[in-house]
């Protein structure tokens, strides 16, 4: 039987130049048709952000190329957030009853594992794609190189769209996978994991301008606050990649109940 020929949807945070963002592109073409849109810019951090408020965005497209298989790469370039390219591209390329069958967003130049997740652009647009109950992945490397190597995931990647495709996440879910920055030998294999438990600290160094006026630069130390071995981020400090499947509703079931019993909800 003649394998279906996918629409795949690729989206990013680094912008449409990144070379993660090229690597992805190339690889989900072996699949089928891709239509990619990304940041102009690098939007990195921006999680779930919007642009509001009567923001004027600009869709270009930079480039078209046909491949030797007969599928398509269209990419184009988006002036907003990754949320909004996704968003854009369902409204002007796709819709609700004409979805992609896939979507992907990266592959991210640095680590979205542990308290990343939150802030993540590359996971803004993943979880986008959920909510619109598109089957979807996020993608990072743990190197912010501009020139990363991704040796391992082009070795890994048709292992897992060939899991993906026959066992997609539930509506709701979409998977944070974590690639490890080591050579590709030293790659241990996949695992699933859990979002790790961890933090920022120290997050900012004090600047003084020539006036004396005090400014600040984001930087930051990460605190490791977890010991599971499937923490995410401990998987790929141990050579694993990591496969967290994460969900776009975030209510804690368990918490619900233990409150709902506990709280006094009436004025007397």
């Amino acid at each position: 039987m003649k394998k279906k020929r996918l629409n795949i949807l690729i989206s990013n945070d680094d912008g449409f130049e990144a070379k993660g963002f090229k690597v992805i592109c190339e690889l989900c073409a072996k699949y089928g048709n891709v239509l990619a849109v990304a940041p102009k810019e690098p939007q990195s951090g921006k999680s779930a952000a919007l642009s509001i408020g009567g923001t004027k965005l600009w869709l270009n497209k930079e480039s078209s190329k046909k491949c030797s298989n007969g599928n398509t790469i269209d990419v184009y370039s988006f002036t907003g957030t990754p949320v909004d390219c996704v968003k854009i591209a369902m409204n002007v390329f796709f819709s609700l009853d004409n979805k992609p069958d896939l979507l992907i967003s990266g592959i991210n130049h640095g680590s979205n594992a542990s308290a990343a997740a939150v802030y993540s652009g590359t996971l803004g647009a993943a979880k986008e794609g959920a909510i619109y109950s598109i089957p979807s992945i996020a993608l990072s490397i743990d190197s912010h190189n501009p020139d990363a190597n991704f040796a391992g995931v082009k070795k890994y990647f048709p292992l897992i769209m060939s899991n993906f495709l026959k066992n997609p996440p539930v509506e709701g879910t979409f998977f944070n996978i974590n690639f490890p920055n080591i050579p590709t030998t030293k790659i241990k294999g996949m695992r699933f994991a859990t979002q790790g438990n961890g933090m920022w600290i120290k997050e900012f160094d004090e600047f003084k301008t020539s006036n004396g006026e005090n400014y600040y630069i984001m930087k930051g130390e990460f605190l490791n606050k977890d010991n599971k071995v499937f923490a995410d981020h401990i998987a790929i400090e141990n050579g694993y990649i990591s496969l967290a499947p994460q969900k776009v509703d975030i209510t804690d079931y368990e918490e619900f109940e233990r409150l709902e019993k506990k709280w006094k909800l009436k004025i007397d």
